[in-house]
């Protein structure tokens, strides 16, 4: 009070008596009034995703999965997609497993390695239809969907895919690793043993049928894929297509 006091003095002595009015004086006073702005004009701007629109993180989590959907369909698709990744490579069932390790000691470890090629090469031929079904999994996430996925963990958006995806996508591949399959001898001997196998209690029932496990594991080896794209480009959000997803994954890095 004394301060805006003084101020009021100080200025009616420096104005001359024609000068002088009210007018002058009410708008020192609400000058006065008006509290110092002493923050930083950038600390109020929105850091992180606040700076985006629902609808902004939305486009750049779909650009981003598309391209990780895409990329790792692309992958595994190819000639030894699967039978020349250590990582998804689809090994012979458990049960065999123990018959294998004696047929090669006996010098016939052929007939397991041309059982494992076949299984591997279902999988990349039957690979390439889910491409359709993941697209659009992309396509029906909402809103909240995808607010959950850019703040889960690194796996958040495959965990979705698997959730929305992995049912179709079975049906969709077993027909095709069926047809692929029924060239090969000993995939239909082994079904036979292996329902033989699930009495006795020597076969797990999830292993009993040759296409079902195949398709399982085929499954699980996109999924492992899509996951390793998807940490991918929240690491290296540069990575990511399109700038929007860019922008957006960096400001999840805080970048």
């Amino acid at each position: 009070m004394m301060r805006r006091i003084l101020l009021l003095a100080m200025l009616a002595a420096s104005m001359s008596a024609s000068a002088f009015n009210l007018d002058d004086l009410k708008a020192t006073l609400d000058e006065l009034k008006q509290p110092a702005d002493t923050s930083n004009a950038s600390a109020s701007k929105p850091s992180g995703l606040a700076q985006f629109s629902a609808q902004e993180q939305t486009d750049s989590l779909k650009q981003a999965l598309t391209q990780g959907a895409e990329t790792a369909v692309r992958n595994l698709a190819k000639e030894n997609g699967y039978l020349g990744n250590d990582k998804v490579r689809i090994p012979l069932p458990e049960n065999l497993q123990k018959a294998d390790r004696t047929l090669r000691r006996f010098g016939l470890g052929k007939y397991s390695d041309e059982l494992i090629t076949s299984m591997n090469r279902a999988a990349e031929a039957a690979v390439p239809e889910a491409k359709t079904l993941l697209v659009g999994a992309v396509k029906n996430m909402t809103v909240t969907d995808a607010k959950d996925i850019l703040l889960g963990n690194d796996d958040a958006a495959t965990q979705y895919f698997r959730r929305n995806t992995e049912t179709p996508l079975g049906e969709k591949f077993k027909p095709i690793v069926n047809r692929s399959m029924q060239k090969v001898r000993l995939a239909q001997t082994y079904d036979r043993f292996a329902g033989k196998g699930v009495k006795l209690g020597l076969v797990k029932q999830q292993d009993a049928h040759l296409d079902d496990y195949i398709t399982r594991k085929a499954l699980d080896g996109l999924f492992l894929m899509m996951a390793e794209q998807e940490k991918e480009i929240r690491a290296h959000p540069l990575q990511a297509v399109g700038d929007l997803a860019q922008k957006v994954f960096s400001a999840l890095r805080g970048q």
